[in-house]
């Protein structure tokens, strides 16, 4: 079979094509005739700098979608030829990929696989932010950062159809604001002001939530725009800062909260959680209230290429690598 895979860390031009056995499934686990892989901003971490990388080479990517190959002892409930939308702790970018049970999930009438590729990360981090863990109510209003990309994209639909007062939406650049305001946001700003723009927007009272992947001094100011009673939660470091802190002087004073998530450590540690959150989160593509759109779709000896376009900071939605023809 073919895959993707870097032998050190660096640019993507370090992502080379190779030649491999296909994984055979071990117990509890299953094989995939990929289809489509999700292309995401862990992944360029993992190339450029060893996130989440126990030793070289590598083979990147979290995300696929498919038709189970064959499946391991010890699996019930899944069968050959089935079509799946499955997280991996890597190696999806190649045309056969292993994934646990927990973590695969058949589609749901209606779901097609290229649009189920862009599903298993994105969907459920989203709704977990706002729900789960952020505990949005209607009436209330929220913040997210990196609004025109995948999980941003999903998050502004999904605040909107639960209620929000108000959803505002932060950008790296002009370029990107279109892109997310068609997809419920009502205001969207850039990262250098958009504490300022919070405080005009609202009249000084600031957010009751804001969602954040970038850490550093962006979270730090993300803090000084939530209301009196106001949560964050934390789902990432893009900025690739130091580890924050937050303590009785950023917190007591105002009521503020500070909250974090991870699906991938959400994978390990509570698969029970993660299959009833996806379950809940994937109904909401299928009847209609979330729309998540594929910006780019590369196939996967253009891996590189997917990287140069998705670390320019250029694009927007969901990047996919077409691993089947």
């Amino acid at each position: 079979m073919r895959a993707v895979e870097f032998q050190e860390y660096g640019g993507p031009e370090v992502l080379k094509v190779v030649t491999a056995e296909a994984p055979e499934p071990g117990p509890g686990q299953v094989s995939i005739d990929v289809a489509y892989a999700g292309v995401n901003f862990a992944d360029l971490k993992a190339r450029a700098e060893g996130y989440r990388v126990e030793s070289l080479p590598f083979r990147p990517g979290l995300e696929v979608s498919g038709r189970i190959r064959a499946v391991g002892p010890d699996v019930t409930g899944l069968r050959p030829g089935q079509e799946v939308a499955a997280l991996v702790g890597g190696g999806a970018y190649a045309e056969v990929a292993v994934a646990e049970t927990a973590t695969v999930f058949p589609l749901p009438e209606g779901l097609d696989l290229r649009r189920a590729a862009a599903l298993p990360t994105v969907l459920p981090t989203a709704h977990a932010l706002l729900h789960e863990v952020g505990r949005l109510r209607a009436g209330e209003s929220v913040l997210v950062h990196g609004a025109a990309g995948g999980i941003g994209t999903a998050a502004g639909q999904l605040a909107r159809a639960a209620g929000a007062g108000a959803v505002y939406g932060v950008v790296s650049s002009t370029a990107k604001a279109g892109h997310a305001l068609k997809y419920g946001y009502d205001e969207v700003f850039t990262s250098d002001s958009f504490p300022d723009d919070v405080r005009r927007a609202t009249g000084g009272r600031g957010v009751d939530l804001v969602l954040d992947p970038v850490g550093g001094d962006t979270l730090r100011r993300g803090l000084d725009a939530l209301a009196v009673f106001g949560r964050l939660v934390s789902f990432g470091n893009a900025s690739g800062a130091e580890p924050w802190q937050a303590g009785q002087p950023e917190l007591y004073a105002r009521g503020r909260s500070v909250a974090g998530f991870s699906i991938l450590a959400l994978a390990g540690s509570a698969p029970d959680a993660l299959r009833s959150l996806t379950e809940r989160a994937f109904r909401t593509v299928t009847d209609g209230t979330v729309d998540l759109p594929v910006t780019a779709e590369f196939p996967l000896p253009d891996a590189a290429e997917a990287h140069r376009l998705m670390g320019g900071r250029t694009s927007t939605g969901k990047l996919l690598l077409r691993i089947a023809d």
